[in-house]
């Protein structure tokens, strides 16, 4: 493996040097040490566990190291709090959202750094000034038709991901720690969103980009550092490099095939779940599918397409929502609530996990055990025992790195988390698994294993729909999908379906349109 460097570089921004970080006497990050420049852009990779996320929480004040040294502009710098890290011009946009749905897109932008003015000697927020700084970093980021005033959680999934993006950049940071940006964007967001992290480049600012999509990896960076096992197992200059080389680093051997082979599934399977007739004012508009036993079902769209709401309508978290009939097992469930949903054996993990699906501050076995606690619960009393020895069986099952079934949920990396939201549901036998973007945010080690899971899952018996935004990852899991645009159903598709024909389908009506009127003149 060739490792590159790029010492005595123009203008050095940061400078890591032999950190280490180490919780409850094991070892995460050892000995770590990477550099970046003014107006580059460094990718920073590793499979799942790798220590990527606690060497940015330590760069970002969150954490603190236990041995090394972090330098800016060529000056020591001591960051043991957030406060010490926004002091030193560095931002990190965090991987899930963390914006205040109930305040202003304004509000939300000018956190931490409020504009004020004084009134008669008094200190006063200066809303005319946040307002300006709003309108100002909105239209940077190409969403000027965002008003600063409207409320944040009014905003499509997509849309927040943007204004959390213009929040970092508010404070003017020199250094931006970006971590998996384009999980929640479309295409065309992501384009924007690259476009703006080329002139921030230009600008001068420093980025570090934390993602598992190679191909924005390939495309935005200058430099590659790779981390294995808390160490750093690779340094490559992107234009040197490729993606064989890159994997090889990150996970120590070849990664193999990344979607598991499809089995064939008979077209007399018998059909577990049949919706009919499903609709959501603004969101979906009469859309049928079928799910049989032992499939994968897939359902694609682009973001806004109503297919981000088509797993919480089965399941009862949408209350607006109306159906013509959904059956499971050939019984009529109708459109009851969640809670009625987990007893009729519906499972869903949703693709906000952090929001929707895990309590942070408790314990991994918590966190697996609690939609389904009667099943180790006596006369009002928890069987400890019983609860700890299941948990641990899928740890083991699902590969989760882990202390144990002690261990804050918060502490894992995405890929352990999204792992035992899967063990959460698996241990009621669902009849039905729902799986919003079941990778969203997880690097491509984990998603390998997430894959594999899902389809001896399926080859078990278990019915499975799958929602997801990444038509790569529907095209690679599903033995049958259908494509929504504009809450209708637009393409369904086969086995053999690709990438290609999931986005063909996927795209507006309108703008096809268009198209094909300009190919004829």
């Amino acid at each position: 493996m060739t490792v590159q460097s790029t010492e005595g570089s123009r203008n050095r921004r940061l400078q890591i040097a032999n950190v280490s970080k180490a919780f409850a006497g094991v070892t995460v990050l050892k000995n770590v040490s990477l550099s970046a420049d003014a107006g580059e852009i460094v990718a920073l990779l590793g499979a799942n566990g790798a220590g990527k996320s606690t060497l940015m929480k330590i760069l970002s004040g969150v954490y603190t190291l236990d041995t090394g040294q972090i330098r800016i502009d060529d000056t020591a710098r001591n960051i043991s709090t957030p406060r010490d890290a926004v002091a030193a011009g560095i931002r990190l946009m965090p991987q899930e959202l963390s914006v205040h749905p109930d305040l202003s897109v304004a509000e939300n932008i000018a956190l931490g750094s409020m504009p004020k003015r004084r009134f008669l000697g008094i200190p006063m927020i200066d809303q005319v000034a946040v307002d300006a700084q709003a309108r100002a970093l909105l239209k940077r980021l190409r969403l000027d038709h965002i008003e600063p005033g409207r409320r944040m959680g009014s905003l499509p999934l997509s849309e927040q991901r943007i204004v959390e993006i213009a929040r970092a950049l508010a404070g003017e940071a020199r250094i931006l720690i970006m971590d998996e940006p384009t999980a929640s964007l479309s295409e065309a967001d992501a384009d924007n969103l690259f476009e703006v992290i080329e002139a921030l480049k230009a600008q001068g600012v420093t980025i570090i980009y934390i993602s598992h999509y190679l191909d924005e990896v390939f495309r935005l960076s200058d430099r590659i550092v790779v981390l294995r096992d808390g160490e750093v197992r690779g340094q490559f200059e992107t234009r040197d490099t490729n993606r064989d080389e890159v994997l090889t680093a990150m996970l120590g051997s070849e990664l193999g095939d990344l979607y598991p082979v499809k089995s064939k599934v008979l077209q007399d399977a018998k059909t577990v779940l049949s919706v009919d007739g499903l609709s959501l004012p603004g969101w979906l508009d009469g859309v049928a599918l079928t799910v049989r036993r032992g499939e994968v079902f897939g359902v694609f769209g682009l973001i806004g397409s109503g297919a981000e709401k088509i797993g919480r309508a089965i399941y009862g978290a949408e209350p607006a929502a109306h159906a013509e009939a959904i059956l499971l097992n050939d019984v009529d469930i109708g459109l009851s609530g969640p809670r009625k949903r987990v007893h009729s054996g519906i499972g869903f993990v949703a693709a906000e996990r952090k929001r929707q699906g895990l309590i942070g501050n408790l314990s991994v076995r918590t966190n697996t055990t609690l939609p389904y606690l009667s099943l180790f619960t006596q006369s009002g009393v928890v069987d400890q025992k019983r609860e700890d020895d299941s948990t641990r069986e899928w740890i083991k099952t699902l590969r989760v790195n882990t202390s144990g079934p002690d261990q804050e949920i918060r502490l894992l990396s995405g890929g352990n988390q999204q792992k035992i939201c899967l063990a959460r549901w698996l241990l009621g036998n669902p009849n039905v698994l729902i799986l919003e973007e079941p990778t969203r945010g997880v690097d491509l080690g984990a998603r390998r294993e997430i894959y594999m899971e899902i389809r001896r899952l399926a080859e078990a018996g278990l019915a499975i729909l799958i929602v997801s935004s990444d038509a790569e990852e529907v095209a690679g899991l599903a033995d049958r999908s259908l494509v929504l645009e504009d809450g209708k159903v637009v393409a369904e598709l086969g086995q053999d379906a690709t990438a290609t024909d999931l986005m063909q389908a996927a795209e507006p009506r309108a703008a096809l349109r268009d198209r094909n009127e300009l190919e004829k003149t």
